[in-house]
Formats: structure tokens, sequence, C-alpha cells
């Protein structure tokens, strides 16, 4: 499989959990329908963004009721899903969690939100997750056919250093599940998706619920898709839309060769270590 088609759900909020699933599940099958093998959902798609909310809507990972849910129909449709991401519950700790399922339902990976939402834009935007989560500490990726996919959400796009470490472990692409805010995200969002891309010659995936100006939290929006030569594949707007785009695993290598920066780093003058995971 070198060419794999991938899937990028924006998905509305609803009030209740069991709806957000089921609105989840509903545009899987249609990705499916549309031939997708690898199928993205965004941050926090299952819950409010609210650090209020975290606990209440917290679960375990793979037994809670999202993660079966998503078990189930992955296994019914034999593809793999990127479940976005949803609060996880492990004893006393609260995780900010993005779980891989494969195309037999089976827990592939998860990772743990790394670099925590502390920001504080007075008058802008003001959101503190290390108030109720915690940080995770290890890297997770897994593969599709050629392609070796990383693992980041939202925060995390903004440290170069992790992209990096992904690269160097072979990766090919990143997903990043991200709800931006609506004042960082016209500043920062494909600029930080275009670099990534870039800096690494990798396909990058940014993917954000829907936009809700009611809600406590309003997410940017705008999923994207970008390519290793730093260009936007495709861009959603504001609303619940799915976006389909194929990704060649073999375009990352084609650019290394033509551009080859990977290559030339100086790793005499200096080094990035990827600790075992």
């Amino acid at each position: 499989m070198s060419t794999l088609r991938v899937a990028l759900l924006q998905l509305r909020g609803h009030p209740t959990k069991q709806q957000n699933i089921a609105n989840a599940i509903a545009q899987i099958r249609v990705a499916k329908g549309r031939g997708a093998q690898l199928i993205i959902l965004p941050e926090c798609f299952n819950s409010p963004y609210s650090a209020a909310e975290f606990s209440r809507h917290a679960e375990e990972i793979p037994r809670g009721e999202t993660s079966t849910s998503l078990a189930k129909v992955a296994a019914e449709l034999g593809v793999y899903i990127v479940a976005g991401t949803i609060p996880e519950r492990e004893g006393s700790h609260l995780y900010n969690t993005c779980a891989v399922f494969g195309p037999k339902g089976e827990l592939m990976c998860r990772y743990r939100k790394m670099h925590l939402f502390d920001i504080d834009i007075p008058g802008r935007c003001t959101f503190q997750e290390s108030a109720v989560l915690t940080a995770g500490s290890r890297l997770a990726t897994f593969t599709v056919g050629k392609l070796r996919i990383g693992l980041g959400i939202c925060w995390d796009k903004r440290f170069a250093e992790l992209a990096s470490c992904y690269r160097q472990l072979g990766c090919d692409m990143l997903i990043f599940p991200s709800a931006f805010d609506t004042y960082t995200g016209p500043l920062h969002w494909e600029l930080l998706g275009r670099a990534r891309a870039l800096d690494n010659q990798m396909f990058v995936a940014l993917v954000s619920p829907a936009r809700d100006s009611t809600a406590e939290y309003v997410a940017y929006g705008h999923t994207l898709m970008c390519d290793p030569w730093g260009r936007v594949m495709c861009q959603a707007g504001e609303d619940q839309e799915l976006l389909i785009v194929d990704v060649d695993a073999g375009e990352c290598e084609t650019i290394g060769q033509q551009i080859p920066v990977l290559r030339q780093k100086r790793n005499d003058l200096y080094e990035l270590r990827v600790t075992k995971q």
C-alpha cells in the first residue's frame, strides 16, 4: 500500500457523549463509503473542551464507552481510526489522550498529550489544562502499509523538537487532533502545520472540531492536511465537514532526495536525541 486514502473529520459538538459518539460513527461510515482507509477524528470530539467537564466525561481506554464503540466500528468496516482525543481516566489521573484502533478493532497505540495547553492572552484566550490534566511522557507511532505515523495533540505542534523526534523514528506523517482558539488560529494554525511539514519533509494533519460560537471554548476549525513540500493539500471551513485526501508514502523519500536537508544536518555540531520508548 503506497497510497493511503485518508479522511479528516471536522465534527460538530453535541450536548451528550452518546450523541457525539453517534455523530462520529455516522461520519466514519460516510468516509468508508468514499474509500477512506485511515479516518481521523478531532480533539475532544466526545466531550466539551472544558477543564470543568474533563472529569465528568473521562473514561478508561480501551474499556470505556467511546473506545469500545470505535473499536467495534473499526472492525466492522476494516479501517484504521485515529480517535481524536478523549479525556482518559487512569487511577487518580486524567489525560488528554489519542487512541488508534486497527481494522480488527485492536488498540494499536495511544498517545497522551505531552505539552499541556496553558495560555493567557488577556481579553483573548485563557485556559489551563495543567490544572486538571496530567502530561504524557511517551511518543506513539503506528504503521499503515508503508506509512509510519506519529501522534501529537494540538499544543504539541508548537514544539518543533517533537516533530523532529518523530522524523528520526522514521515517521512519514504526523497527526495532531487539535482545537485551536479563534485568536491564535488565524495567526498560527496553517503556519504551524506547514512549518512542521516543511521542516521534516513529511505529511502533517491538523484535525479540529467544527466551530460552535455558543460553546464555552470556541474552536477555530479549518482542519487541514499539508504535504512534505509544506503545501496545504486540503482545508475545511468552520462547519462540520469531511475531507478526503490521498497520501503517497513515497513522496517523502522523493523530496528528501531532491532537497536533502535531513541528511545535511550538522550532527557533529548539534544533536537531537530520542529517548527510548
